[in-house]
């Protein structure tokens, strides 16, 4: 799977090159920010309009991922739709499609800044998620430890045979780990940023998606 492997408050994880969060045994999968239907989103609030094939493409990069891995529970850490409109604005394709990943597998929507209520879909639904000594939520609280989080959509910038290369990026650090937006069409904040500074305690690292996943340090600009 070209993924990184690593220890996290004693716990062997896996990061993938698509940017979810692999945990081999506990069988579970972790993606944050899908963002699901922000095209329609953007198009509603008369924004720019943008080729609408943002969850096709995420749904598809997702479905490979539970392939692969094989997972019996699946997390999204927050922000699966863009607004709970984009939610309830599911054609019936792609609720379907979602309601096929979902079948044999334990499937938990954690809620996000940009879908804060209930779904109408199948799964759990809850503000944060605890397992074997890790906490699932959205948004990174001061003080937490061994927490795992989303919603800053963290890239990271080097430099590699004269070109500079920006790739989103897992940031893992003492206290927390925080994951890339799995989703298409979102942007990030750089890993060099002043406010992950203030999140993460050293010792720390990133590691970026792509073909595989490449480690660097944290503070790469």
């Amino acid at each position: 799977m070209n993924a990184h492997a690593f220890s996290f408050h004693g716990h062997a994880l896996e990061a993938l090159p698509s940017g979810a969060l692999w945990w081999p045994a506990q069988s579970l999968l972790c993606v944050s920010d899908l963002h699901l239907g922000k095209a329609g989103r953007i198009a509603r609030r008369a924004g720019p309009l943008v080729p609408p094939y943002e969850t096709k493409d995420t749904l598809t990069r997702l479905e490979t991922a539970l392939t692969v891995t094989g997972a019996r529970q699946v997390i999204c850490l927050g922000d699966s739709f863009d607004d709970l409109d984009a939610a309830g604005g599911l054609s019936e394709a792609e609720t379907l499609w979602i309601a096929r990943l979902q079948a044999g597998r334990r499937w938990i929507w954690i809620e996000g800044n940009h879908d804060p209520g209930p779904l109408r879909l199948g799964g759990e639904h809850r503000l944060e998620h605890h397992c074997d000594g890790l906490t699932f939520r959205h948004i990174a609280q001061p003080g937490a430890m061994a927490e795992v989080s989303g919603h800053y959509h963290p890239k990271t910038r080097v430099q590699a045979r004269g070109r500079s290369i920006t790739r989103p990026s897992f940031l893992v650090a003492a206290n927390r780990l925080i994951l890339p937006a799995f989703g298409t069409y979102t942007g990030g904040l750089f890993s060099h940023d002043p406010l992950f500074e203030a999140l993460l305690a050293p010792p720390g690292f990133a590691l970026l998606t792509g073909q595989r996943t490449t480690c660097v340090p944290m503070r790469s600009k």
